[in-house]
């Protein structure tokens, strides 16, 4: 491993220009617009919860739900809408249509639903395709009726989170390791691309480049093509993707990890090695063998001075910045959100922005988006006994407050707003449901 400077266009705007419409349409889509965090502060948020007759979410006044999709349901394509909805994407698709891309983090053993079609891997011998992959929604973007629902790709392993790209297709990660064993016949721990518009399941493309490990979470800069991802593990990496041909994520390219000079730990378990609000400059240590047989990526990196984050998960790209969740993090093993901004010029800057006190501030932090209002929308994944999951919205001066409580013990998931910033799409976990909620998310 060799660190590396990695040359970068001089001009943000200018790269934009020389990609392409592709690159460009994100910049000027609503899209773009809606994840802009904004510089004003304040603990505003949207008042008190109001009890749910129905007795599955609770939301301020003012603010809906409607569930779209349910474990179950019946698909076009002829199978069953499958379970654990996780990561989840939001796409334009022109003619008053939305998509939501779905993941479903699902394992060998688990029931598919009834999926058919290509798929990476199968079922020992069979050609019944394995349980983990995605499925797509597309919606009426004025009614959000449900048009058309299937599989959009097949046969992979605990498809737990992932992100959007510029060019309209979403990058769906697995957070599994397995090696065939008699059940499956595949080596998994690959990050896989799925149009936007596919109409059925894709070809399943492991794209190897981008490592192999606990894969959670990725977001695309599109001022530069770069793929930052996080990594599921309490030794976990902050990973970084550098293309060869920005868009085109197959032609290969450089897998990076994270480093701060002086600071190899950010956890703050046992001492606060980074205080909330403390900026750092980063660089960036380019890895080798990125398909890592022996589950050792993390490690290596870290042997070679990368910094060591606390379960990274929830991972969102804003305006020129980026924020991503550490499930586990910070002293009270509450959760962390750090900030990183990416520059052309000079060391990146990293920033711990958020570290949680205490679980009404929030508890177990995981997916995460930006609201047209500039605020972070962070879903809670904590299980216990009798688990209170809450959508915690935070301030940009960092001031959480709740929004949302799911009286339901299961996982929120997948959070994302339609193009026009309306509607909050968000997954419950299991039983596998899809809901909108709309209300003033721009007040």
């Amino acid at each position: 491993m060799a660190e590396e400077e990695f040359p970068m266009i001089a001009d943000r705007r200018d790269f934009l220009r020389a990609t392409g419409t592709a690159f460009a349409a994100l910049a000027a889509s609503g899209c773009a617009r809606n994840n802009v965090v904004s510089t004003a502060s304040g603990g505003w948020d949207y008042g008190p919860l109001q009890p749910d007759p129905a007795g599955m979410i609770d939301l301020p006044e003012g603010f809906s739900y409607r569930v779209l999709s349910t474990l179950g349901d019946p698909m076009d394509d002829g199978a069953t809408v499958p379970d654990a909805a996780d990561g989840m994407g939001c796409f334009d698709l022109g003619n008053d249509k939305i998509a939501l891309v779905r993941n479903h983090e699902l394992q060998a053993r688990h029931d598919n639903g009834g999926a058919s079609g290509p798929a990476y891997d199968t079922v020992a011998r069979s050609l019944v395709p394995l349980a983990g992959g995605t499925t797509t929604i597309v919606l009426d973007a004025r009614t959000l009726a449900v048009e058309k629902q299937f599989r959009s790709l097949n046969g992979t392993i605990r498809n737990c989170a992932g992100g959007i790209t510029p060019w309209g297709s979403w990058l769906t990660c697995e957070e599994d390791l397995s090696t065939p064993d008699g059940r499956i016949n595949k080596v998994h721990g690959w990050v896989f691309e799925v149009p936007a518009a596919a109409t059925g399941p894709v070809d399943p493309v492991p794209l190897k480049a981008m490592g192999r490990f606990n894969h959670e979470a990725a977001c695309v800069d599109p001022a530069t093509g770069i793929v930052y991802m996080t990594e599921d593990r309490n030794d976990s990496l902050f990973y970084r993707y550098v293309p060869v041909h920005p868009g085109k994520l197959a032609d290969g390219g450089s897998l990076q990890a994270l480093a701060i000079d002086g600071l190899p730990d950010t956890r703050n378990f046992d001492t606060a090695s980074m205080a909330v609000g403390e900026w750092h400059g980063a660089r960036w240590i380019t890895l080798d063998d990125v398909e890592a047989p022996e589950d050792d990526l993390r490690l290596r990196g870290a042997k070679a001075g990368a910094t060591l984050f606390a379960r990274g998960e929830g991972l969102h790209m804003g305006d020129g910045e980026l924020y991503f969740c550490c499930t586990s993090g910070g002293k009270a093993g509450l959760g962390q959100i750090f900030r990183l901004v990416p520059r052309i010029h000079g060391a990146d800057g990293l920033q711990l922005f958020f570290e949680s006190e205490s679980a009404e501030q929030f508890n177990y932090g995981d997916n995460l988006t930006i609201g047209p209002n500039g605020h972070l929308i962070v879903c809670e994944d904590q299980y216990s006994d009798e688990a209170q999951n809450h959508l915690r919205g935070i301030t940009p001066d960092g001031t959480a407050y709740t929004l949302a409580l799911l009286r339901e013990q299961t996982e929120w998931a997948g959070a994302c707003f339609s193009p026009d910033g309306k509607t909050l799409f968000v997954n419950l976990y299991s039983p596998a449901r899809t809901v909108a909620i709309t209300g003033p998310w721009a007040a």
